[in-house]
């Protein structure tokens, strides 16, 4: 069930598909929430973060196992070094963005829950009232957090981009390859 070079096992598409869609749905419900101060929507993004981030440790964990894909053509050393970059980027991205995310959850006192269910309680004064456990690191999660998904953003329009300019303009199997079915 290893990928090949013309044809990638579902697996792999299915993990490719699964972890992108979310994350993109995830950084939109991100900026959503940020903007317009969607508070009751924090609890949501929190769990399905959470979820993901274990469809995401199984998605790396496969890209690793099968390696990189060898490129289609014989493009120009610039553009091998930018597409192996953006794809190391996109799969450091999509780990640390629910990692940052937990920390600066867990580190802020707010706990880790996954539809309700305790992951780790809040920590919490006797008035109810959230206690930061470390409040300097969970702002620098924060931070970070808010830091990956702009990057995050650029790099997948960048990937996205690139998807598109191989089977509109390059005409080669790049994107059929990733669009094979299940």
């Amino acid at each position: 069930m290893k990928d090949t070079k013309e044809k990638l096992s579902p697996l792999s598409v299915a993990l490719h598909w699964t972890v992108g869609l979310f994350v993109i749905a995830m950084l939109a419900l991100g900026l959503a929430m940020e903007s317009y101060e969607l508070f009751f929507l924090y609890p949501v993004h929190k769990s399905i973060g959470i979820l993901l981030f274990v469809v995401i440790v199984w998605r790396v964990y496969w890209r690793l196992f099968n390696g990189w894909l060898p490129p289609l053509g014989n493009y120009p050393h610039w553009r091998r070094m930018l597409a192996r970059a953006s794809h190391w980027v996109l799969l450091a991205g999509t780990l640390w963005m629910p990692l940052s995310g937990m920390l600066m959850s867990a580190l802020g006192g707010s706990g880790l829950t996954v539809f309700g269910i305790a992951l780790l309680a809040a920590n919490r004064d006797a008035n109810g009232k959230i206690i930061a456990y470390n409040e300097s690191l969970a702002h620098f999660a924060h931070t970070l957090h808010a830091l990956g998904g702009k990057i995050l953003i650029a790099v997948i329009t960048l990937h996205v981009c690139a998807a598109l300019h191989h089977h509109f303009i390059e005409k080669d199997n790049v994107l059929r390859r990733m669009l094979a079915r299940l």
